[in-house]
């Protein structure tokens, strides 16, 4: 649907539709001849020569309240269709006709609230031309009965080889099946894939491996009023592209206190590192995924629930990478430095040298892995990016396809 999220009513196309001249009670442009309306329109004639160029389609001529889901066709029932132009204040509803002429089919669905005025041209058995002409009136939606689709990565981003693409409603879907079979991922080179879904309101999609170093990713979440579940539906299609850089894969042990950092497979540099303190504050063992990243961020133990004599606010932590919703980041940790290579010191965080923090972080990017070992408490699909603690066969029957 249009980016905007304020719709046209039906009755303000109307008039946009009449000061053209054109109402939806217009007949075709042959005098005399009948418009465009579902059902048959052919009536008994002399001989199939003299029987002028007919069609019916699937909305009926002057319909109101047609539900956005209709898919919209005009078939023949005497002659043969050469074009068909379906088109609305709010935008044209490409087609296609099909090689023998006798039908044509919309591609695109419909917009809520807005009139359509469809002109089929064609010719009869005798090949005299003529167009033929219909006008309907969709339903008007609502924002509460529209869902919104925000997507990630970017357009243009370029991430790491562990990025799931995400894509989260600002409402539920709850036939979630029906989306699905809207929303595909595909990539240069090929990586077969699945959608796994959390929520109604989120959906992911990963490979079955990581990425592979270098590919281009096409995500078409093609939405638009596609019906959701509870009277609701898709406000708006999305597309966009992103890139795969480098394979950087980190892997942390907690027990050796070290970090090993690879990029494309080539050890870089090995890290001292301490990790949260056990048994109080065990950093989560399984795959993490950079989310997001900060030059520098105020930390405020409140905001993860720790409080009393274990309580800090540090302001302006330097270097910081978010790798857990629930509040686990790797980061400069300057005050920690006589630890690090040997002791777990921490609240959960990954915490080494400025100097490295800041060297990792020139060269890291959203979607880079970093593989954790070394402690009995395990990262969970839900908690960030966490789409790789799964196998790919377990992973899979998250899909509503499955």
């Amino acid at each position: 649907m249009s980016v905007s999220r304020t719709r046209l009513t039906g009755a303000v196309a109307l008039l946009l539709l009449a000061s053209g001249g054109l109402s939806a009670c217009n007949t075709d442009d042959v005098p005399g001849a009948s418009a465009v309306a579902g059902g048959d329109t052919s009536a008994a004639e002399p001989t199939p020569d003299a029987t002028p160029f007919r069609v019916t389609s699937s909305v009926q001529r002057g319909a109101s309240d047609v539900p956005v889901d209709t898919e919209l066709t005009v078939t023949a029932s005497s002659g043969t269709i050469s074009s068909v132009q379906a088109t609305s204040p709010a935008g044209d509803v490409a087609g296609k006709v099909s090689s023998d002429g006798t039908s044509w089919r919309a591609t695109a669905r419909l917009e809520p609230g807005t009139t359509y005025v469809v002109k089929a041209s064609g010719q009869s058995a005798a090949g005299d031309q003529a167009t033929r002409r219909l006008s309907f009136s969709t339903q008007s939606l609502t924002l509460d009965e529209q869902t919104y689709a925000s997507v990630a990565p970017l357009d243009g981003e370029t991430v790491g080889v562990g990025m799931p693409v995400i894509v989260r409603f600002d409402l539920p879907v709850t036939d979630r099946a029906a989306f699905e079979k809207h929303m595909t991922v595909t990539s240069t080179p090929a990586q077969p894939g699945t959608w796994h879904w959390l929520s109604d309101n989120e959906a992911h999609w990963r490979p079955k491996k990581y990425w592979r170093a270098g590919t281009d990713v096409h995500v078409d979440v093609d939405v638009n009023s596609v019906p959701a579940g509870n009277g609701i539906y898709g406000q708006e299609s999305r597309q966009l592209d992103f890139h795969v850089g480098d394979a950087h894969i980190y892997r942390v042990d907690a027990r050796t206190h070290q970090m090993k950092v690879f990029s494309n497979g080539k050890l870089l540099r090995t890290i001292p590192i301490t990790t949260g303190k056990q048994p109080d504050f065990t950093t989560r063992s399984g795959v993490k995924v950079i989310m997001e990243k900060f030059e520098s961020k105020d930390m405020n133990s409140e905001t993860v629930g720790i409080t009393g004599a274990e309580a800090y606010n540090i302001a302006g932590v330097k270097w910081a990478m978010r790798v857990t919703n629930s509040g686990e980041f790797i980061h400069a940790a300057p005050w920690s430095v006589g630890s690090q290579g040997y002791a777990n010191v921490s609240h959960g965080c990954t915490g080494m040298s400025t100097e490295n923090a800041a060297w990792l972080y020139a060269m890291s990017r959203r979607g880079d892995v970093v593989d954790y070992t070394g402690t009995d408490r395990p990262m969970t699909l839900d908690n960030g990016y966490g789409d790789w603690n799964e196998s790919f066969r377990e992973y899979r029957q998250g899909s509503a396809l499955a």
